[in-house]
């Protein structure tokens, strides 16, 4: 399978906005930022990626394998604010994306959550109020800040009411953004991302506890039984080439700016996400084992977004049905393996290879 997709019409139709444009990605090593990086750079944008590469977090240069020649990276991180305050200077849009994405891992380690999901963003913030007034920022939110909602679908007047110290540090990331815009002019946007599956997720951590649907396509693909916690829980699915497509809709137009958008997608239980799946990768099985005391403190349960929002507001609706976006996500996965199950090691290698040279790019 290609490494690089083919940008879609609609994204091709963005190009005045982001051809030869400079677009800083944080966490851009990570799934969704090397996604992004791939498109912009389909789009003719000078990118430059910022990743830190924390062993335990997504980052992989085999991500942007076909576009190395194209991007430029840099190993810093979001929590040096002297390195942002380099890194933004003379941008014409930020993608602020790097951050712990784990719902446990925030309520063991809250503290170390808020400086990655808090003070990372607002790093680059203030970087921005610093040096750089004019670029455009989106930032990542998740649907996680609602909590277990009061009606469904969910949309953006429903009450932010976290269950977890991860929706706590993407609240207040959001309220800074908003901020910064009313404040001091800094224009921004953000997105309320749910459940994003496709290529280049992390995939080398055997336990589930980032996502449990990466967890269960490697079970499938490796002949292992999925695991399934509970399964009447119920969650949208939205395939990461439409997430890029509303990231890129959302940076390039004026009346995204100091708004917040719901993504969403095809919305179903985990049985039923769990029978598409063993019938999209041809066969498996399923185990139904009790969801962990740790693990039903924090669930939401049954959610599902209204994005009728982004919808009015930037035409953005997603594309790719389920099993379409689960069949590309297995033979991606099916192909290259290798470099996924196993990226801790490499990520280690090319970190070293690529300490030196990198960290001098900044356009």
């Amino acid at each position: 399978m290609n490494a690089t997709p083919a940008a879609s019409t609609d994204l091709k139709s963005l190009g005045e906005s982001f051809a030869g444009r400079r677009c800083l990605i944080t966490g851009g090593l990570g799934f969704i930022g090397s996604n992004l990086a791939v498109h912009l750079a389909g789009l003719g944008a000078r990118v430059l990626i910022v990743d830190s590469m924390i062993p335990a977090y997504g980052g992989n240069f085999f991500n942007i394998d076909g576009i190395q020649d194209k991007v430029h990276v840099n190993i810093a991180d979001v929590r040096d604010p002297h390195a942002m305050e380099y890194l933004v200077l003379g941008q014409d849009y930020i993608f602020n994306l790097a951050g712990q994405i784990g719902h446990l891992e925030s309520m063991e380690a809250p503290i170390d959550d808020l400086r990655v999901n808090t003070e990372g963003p607002l790093n680059v913030l203030e970087a921005c109020r610093r040096v750089n007034r004019t670029a455009k920022l989106l930032y990542a939110s998740t649907r996680q800040v609602y909590g277990r909602p009061r009606y469904l679908p969910v949309d953006e007047a429903h009450a932010l009411q976290p269950i977890d110290c991860n929706a706590v540090s993407n609240v207040a990331g959001e309220q800074y953004h908003r901020v910064y815009f009313a404040a001091h002019g800094i224009r921004s946007v953000c997105l309320r991302l749910t459940n994003t599956y496709g290529p280049r997720q992390m995939m080398k951590d055997e336990s589930g506890r980032y996502a449990f649907i990466y967890y269960w396509i490697r079970r499938v693909i490796d002949g292992h039984p999925l695991m399934i916690m509970g399964g009447q829980q119920g969650r949208d699915y939205t395939y990461i080439d439409d997430c890029v497509e509303a990231m890129l809709l959302a940076a390039a137009s004026p009346a995204a700016d100091g708004e917040v958008f719901n993504l969403g997608g095809q919305p179903m239980t985990h049985l039923e996400l769990a029978d598409v799946l063993i019938d999209v990768a041809g066969g498996g099985t399923k185990q139904i084992v009790e969801l962990p005391a740790e693990r039903r403190a924090i669930d939401p349960g049954v959610i599902a977004l209204d994005y009728s929002k982004i919808r009015k507001a930037l035409g953005w609706e997603p594309r790719t049905g389920l099993r379409a976006g689960l069949e590309r996500t297995v033979e991606y996965y099916r192909v290259h393996r290798d470099r996924y199950w196993n990226a801790g090691d490499v990520a280690a290698q090319q970190t070293g290879a690529l300490q030196g040279p990198a960290g001098a790019h900044r356009s």
